[in-house]
């Protein structure tokens, strides 16, 4: 799997939202102002070509949808996101976290609960947040 550009990402995102649809369904759920039917049909191309995205044909006309899961692609994004930048430590992000990003007591709070759980639960390699 590769990295998404942003505006691959965008994409990505509606179309994990409306599980399917066509050119213009994408283009009708991005901001003002719409790009082009045409950048938006090559885009999702491009998606296709690098795997991200399959589609039924209707004659000319085809249908997209997603063959990568969003929890599939934001599993492979934090874990370079987490090699990348935080030397592939959990601890550190945490610490970045705690440092920069000005928790409440209430946040880290439930920070450690959330640790406290995943710690007494057993690994489920299917669970997905």
């Amino acid at each position: 799997m590769e990295t998404l550009t942003k505006t691959e990402e965008r994409v990505m995102h509606i179309l994990w939202e409306i599980k399917q649809g066509f050119v213009k369904d994408v283009i009708d759920r991005m901001p003002d102002p719409k790009p082009p039917y045409n950048t938006i049909s090559s885009l999702i191309r491009i998606l296709e070509k690098k795997g991200f995205v399959d589609h039924k044909a209707y004659g000319k006309t085809h249908e997209y949808f997603p063959k990568v899961s969003k929890p599939a692609y934001r599993r492979f994004t934090f874990r370079d996101f987490l090699t990348n930048y935080f030397e592939g430590s959990p601890g550190n992000v945490v610490s970045f976290m705690v440092k920069e990003e000005n928790l409440s007591g209430e946040e880290i709070q439930e920070m450690l609960r959330m640790l406290d759980q995943a710690e007494n639960t057993p690994d489920d390699p299917g669970h997905d947040q």
